[in-house]
């Protein structure tokens, strides 16, 4: 029963990079930063405050993983609300109890984050850390709004995706880094393709 951890910052493929991987293995797979949106959504709609601490933890308790729509949790304001809840360690630690309970599934699971191989699962049995330089993930943050049908600036994209850096690598509580033991694959001038092969390499060597 895998368990295959993919971290790394906002924006470097880790997404793209892990459905593909749960499909090719026929492995179950979450993508925690949803959790952390599903639990912002919810303060918004309920119209809560984002810096309370205890009213954010128990709204994360609440989160149904069965129900995560990314098409609904993609919203900029989403993503803004969710990187302020995260700083939360109560947030946190109600997350990622259901995101552990979520990676012993069976057959196997996929988990794609920003803590899975140092704090949510430790003990994976592969680790990837995927990365691409600021200017590489504005570039896809911003095609992919213009693609959307809505305006974006770049300049203003790649300040987000920076802050946003700045703010996940800077925080007390599980900053993202990469485990000493994950296997490293930059996509800045990658396909798709390329890093998944590059990935699926590095995956059949530690599952053989």
């Amino acid at each position: 029963m895998p368990i295959i951890a993919i971290d790394g910052p906002a924006a470097a493929g880790k997404g793209t990079l892990s459905k593909r991987i749960a499909a090719e293995y026929g492995l179950h797979h979450l993508d925690t930063g949803l959790t952390y949106r599903a639990t912002a959504k919810a303060l918004l709609d309920a119209g809560l405050p984002l810096d309370d601490e205890a009213v954010a933890a128990e709204m994360a308790l609440k989160v149904d993983l069965a129900g995560l729509d990314r098409s609904v949790l993609a919203v900029h304001e989403i993503g803004e609300a969710a990187s302020k809840i995260a700083v939360m360690t109560p947030v946190r630690k109600a997350l990622v109890e259901a995101q552990r309970r979520f990676a012993a599934k069976q057959p196997g699971t996929v988990l794609d984050g920003r803590d899975i191989g140092t704090v949510v699962c430790p003990g994976a049995d592969v680790k990837l850390y995927v990365i691409a330089s600021p200017e590489v993930r504005a570039k896809r943050r911003y095609d992919e709004i213009i693609a959307s049908g809505k305006d974006a600036d770049y300049a203003q994209v790649l300040a987000d995706v920076r802050l946003r850096d700045e703010r996940d690598m800077g925080r007390a509580d599980s900053p993202l880094k990469p485990a000493d033991d994950a296997h490293l694959i930059d996509t800045s001038n990658l396909s798709i393709e390329e890093a998944f092969q590059a990935a699926k390499t590095m995956i059949d060597k530690v599952l053989k």
